[in-house]
């Protein structure tokens, strides 16, 4: 009985996951500027060593095409500074897609 509920319990952990993901790539790190103390945990954390605090610094997004959007930078953000932001651009190419 116990593997049958872990057997139904895996395709609904793959699919909330799959669901996840695809949140996060349609979205970009959003910085609010006045609240960051330029602590640089976020960088630290970053895999791929983007310079977060320095855009949080400027208040602009981290919009490199480069960026996993793995969230790890939003989550170890001492006083959450950093939230994700949903992109239009992915809207838009969805909305292209669907008429054609």
């Amino acid at each position: 009985m116990t593997s049958q509920r872990a057997n139904n319990a895996v395709p609904s952990l793959l699919s909330r996951d799959a669901r996840r993901h695809q949140a996060l790539a349609a979205a970009y790190v959003v910085p609010e500027a006045v609240r960051c103390v330029q602590c640089g945990i976020c960088s630290f954390n970053c895999p791929l060593g983007i310079d977060v605090r320095a855009h949080a610094w400027q208040g602009r997004p981290v919009t490199e095409s480069y960026c996993l959007s793995c969230g790890e930078c939003v989550a170890r953000c001492p006083r959450g500074v950093l939230r994700f932001e949903s992109s239009s651009i992915f809207r838009w190419q969805e909305q292209v897609a669907d008429e054609g």
